[in-house]
């Protein structure tokens, strides 16, 4: 069975809107609302990257970098409407595998996801 997509995301329409992208191309998914539902989401191991939208929920570099830490191998997509932010700098720079602006566009999301399963070696399909 494929690893899913764990949709970090406090605004319930969005998440499900997101989810049915997801879905509509076979990418298993299930939603978030908060970062320790997706920790322990994560230590499960039955998912292998998270689209974390940080508008909705808020983190810091710190936390970024502790999950990434934690979990190598885990990939962490981010979306938001606002281009830049200075406060994740740390974090889009060394722990982040893409930023995408919203609303998003489904073939860069796909991009990304097709290339996180190509280098973690899962078939895509």
């Amino acid at each position: 069975m494929k690893k899913g997509i764990i949709l970090l995301d406090a605004d319930k329409i969005s998440s499900r809107k997101l989810s049915k992208m997801l879905t509509s191309r076979g990418y298993p998914n299930i939603t978030a609302r908060s970062l320790p539902s997706l920790e322990k989401l994560i230590e499960s191991n039955k998912y292998i990257a998270a689209v974390f939208d940080i508008d909705s929920v808020p983190v810091e570099n710190r936390k970024i970098r502790e999950l990434s830490l934690s979990f190598p191998g885990f990939c962490f997509l981010c979306t938001s409407k606002d281009r830049f932010h200075p406060e994740l700098k740390d974090a889009i720079c060394y722990h982040i595998y893409a930023c995408m602006n919203k609303p998003i566009a489904p073939e860069e999301l796909f991009f990304w996801i097709k290339s996180i399963y190509e280098e973690q070696s899962i078939p895509d399909t």
